[in-house]
């Protein structure tokens, strides 16, 4: 590879892990926002509730709606758009006094968010080597560690001094960053060299059609499971451990190793996907993310919460980073962010109904040991799909 070639592929990496990054702190600032503003507004278990599904359902609109805009405007024009559109309506949500339009806004940056994530993984697959594209889309994925960092950064120095308004404007700031990109990215060189055919209609139809059904049917089950289990355990993490008993956990300190943690996790799984294949990798660490899981349930003292905490996130965010290496791989171009967004929003849906279960069967006094096994379980399936269902791809050129 060219130093000219090196230079714009750390630029790609930079840019879209950068958009990445501000995703990521959004969604960390959540949990910490949804607690202040219980108490400026005096909500209800259930409207807190709403906040999260509502987030959830805007991310598999956009999921989908982008991702088929992808495939007619281009990966680069989607990218923006859904910049602009999270990090505008994370600004205006700062200045809402009611619930009703607060909710609206968290819609708006949901369907940015979720519009971005598959969009951005497709772009950066599209413009690297197919000897290192698995690799630089886990770094990629990385990036989510260090928004989740600044979140928590955020939330502990800024939200309890500033109110977490100043919170929401700092979730802004990508607005100004997304105006930049436009004179400094350029789009998919497969994109753009590639002929428009098809309508979004045609192009959903053709993600179904024999040619594709089979990887379609893996990433769908996969993305459901994943992320299913994902909002399923972590958003109820620190909840889970009060329950436990333990009042250590909703310290900061825990936040920030669990945030750390995922960086091995992310950096080991880049370091294998290439040598031992994709397959390899998301099996392997979804088996992990299962037993940990597993585990975590059942453990009863704060060492083996704290142990199995750290590896359930190492395993979990390495399956993440190589899902979205593996999904935009199973499509040619003039399909490929239609099926990613439409693998991601079928996997939000995921994203609803986890947490709700968990609220629902917290409610029924059913044990925390169950309810992990549930999740264990449900990733277990997703590694199974793609161990039946699966084909490799490592190293090879995108159709």
């Amino acid at each position: 590879m060219s130093q000219q070639q090196m230079i714009s592929k750390r630029k790609l990496l930079g840019i879209a892990g950068l958009g990445w990054l501000f995703d990521a702190m959004d969604v960390g600032m959540l949990s910490f926002i949804i607690a202040a503003l219980q108490k400026d507004w005096n909500l209800t278990v259930e409207q807190m509730g709403w906040i999260g599904s509502v987030n959830s359902i805007g991310m598999a609109v956009g999921a989908l709606v982008f991702g088929l805009l992808a495939d007619r405007i281009g990966r680069k024009n989607v990218f923006i758009i859904t910049l602009l559109l999270f990090s505008v309506g994370s600004g205006l949500s700062a200045f809402t006094t009611t619930l009703t339009v607060f909710l609206i806004l968290r819609f708006l940056i949901g369907a940015g968010l979720g519009g971005e994530l598959p969009v951005a993984s497709t772009l950066v697959s599209e413009s690297v080597p197919a000897k290192e594209r698995g690799k630089v889309v886990v770094l990629l994925e990385s990036f989510w560690a260090g928004g989740w960092l600044l979140a928590a950064l955020i939330s502990y120095f800024v939200i309890p001094k500033y109110g977490w308004e100043t919170a929401l404007i700092l979730g802004a700031l990508p607005a100004f960053y997304a105006l930049y990109l436009r004179w400094n990215l350029p789009d998919s060189p497969r994109f753009t060299s590639a002929k428009k055919e098809g309508t979004a209609l045609g192009n959903i139809i053709k993600v179904w059609s024999s040619a594709y059904a089979k990887q379609t049917a893996m990433l769908w089950i996969l993305w459901f499971c994943v992320v299913f289990s994902y909002y399923g355990m972590f958003l109820w993490l620190p909840s889970v451990m009060v329950m436990k008993g333990f009042s250590l956990i909703k310290s900061f300190e825990y936040v920030l190793i669990m945030t750390l943690a995922q960086l091995p996790g992310y950096f080991s799984a880049a370091w294998l996907i290439e040598r031992m294949g994709r397959k390899f990798v998301l099996i392997t660490y979804l088996m992990g993310t299962a037993l940990s899981a597993y585990f975590f349930g059942n453990a009863e003292s704060a060492s083996l919460l704290m142990i199995f905490g750290i590896l359930l996130s190492f395993f979990n965010l390495g399956a993440w980073g190589a899902l979205y290496a593996y999904t935009p791989e199973q499509y040619p171009t003039s399909i490929r962010g239609t099926g990613a967004g439409m693998a991601a929003a079928f996997g939000r849906i995921g994203g609803i109904l986890g947490p709700l279960l968990v609220g629902y069967l917290v409610a029924q006094k059913t044990s925390m040991t169950t309810i992990f096994a549930i999740f264990c379980i449900a990733i277990f399936i997703g590694a199974l799909a793609v161990l039946v269902l699966g084909k490799e791809t490592k190293q090879q050129e995108l159709a």
